[in-house]
This record gives structure tokens, sequence and C-alpha cells, in this order.
């Protein structure tokens, strides 16, 4: 039960840091991936308690990598084209 109280709690946590850290790109991606971790606790505690299989957890960590690959990439090719990595540099309409 404290467990559950304590992934919800991560992931409001999550959630806001993501919201207050929207300048920097890689603080957000930081914070997305604390939102994951969270949100894997709390699949994890889920499907323990009904004695269910694990095999979603697996497909989960499968996106949850490549989400984290494809944060990472875009991170370094910003870096690459802009020299930094805050989001009010960062033209879009060009």
């Amino acid at each position: 039960m404290i467990l559950t109280f304590v992934a919800i709690f991560m992931y409001l946590m999550g959630l806001l840091s993501f919201c207050l850290n929207r300048k920097h790109l890689l603080l957000m991606l930081l914070s997305l991936e604390f939102v994951v971790v969270s949100l894997f606790m709390l699949m994890y505690i889920y499907l323990c308690s009904y004695n269910w299989e694990f095999y979603f957890l697996m497909v989960f960590l499968t996106l949850s990598v490549c989400e984290g690959a494809l944060g990472l990439s875009l991170l370094v090719l910003l870096m690459r084209t802009y020299g930094n990595n805050y989001m009010i540099s960062f033209n879009l309409l060009w």
C-alpha cells in the first residue's frame, strides 16, 4: 500500500518537474524518464497484486528504452544544430 503511494507521488513529482523545467531539453528528458520509471513501478505493483504475467512490463521497458534513445538522438541533433539545449532558441518555423 505504501509503495503505491510512493509510486503515485513519484509520478506527480515527475510531472511537476516536467512542467517547471520546460526551458532545458535535457531536464525535460530526465523528468520524462523519471515519469516512465514511476509508471513502471506502478504497473509492477499492480501486476504483482493480481498475480498476472509480466510480459507487458517487458514491452513497456522496450518502448521506454526506444523513447529514451529517440530523445537523446534529438538532443544530440539539436546540440549540433543550435549549440545549446534551451527550448527558447529552437526556431521550428525554418
